[in-house]
């Protein structure tokens, strides 16, 4: 059985046009992947974002992670991969 997991991440500050240049790439690489139980996007003053996904554990949710554009970009300032316990 999938795990859930929640991805959260914030920006640099200094990075607010390259984030608006990568945002196109980040939305097409989720919806490529289309993991289940999905549900994601920024935060009302974007200055990060979280995505809800299911993987098949930490380490295949982290390479996820780790492969979306804004990860490979370097524009987080800090982010943060968790197991999501839901009944």
């Amino acid at each position: 059985m999938k795990k859930r997991f929640a991805f959260f991440y914030f920006f640099k500050k200094e990075t607010a046009d390259r984030v608006k240049d990568t945002a196109d790439q980040h939305v097409r690489y989720w919806k490529k992947l289309d993991p289940e139980f999905y549900m994601g996007g920024p935060f009302t003053d974007r200055s990060g974002g979280m995505i809800i996904f299911s993987s098949d554990d930490l380490l295949a949710a982290t390479e996820t992670a780790m492969n979306d554009p804004f990860t490979v970009e370097g524009l987080h300032e800090n982010r943060w991969i968790k197991e999501w316990f839901i009944k």
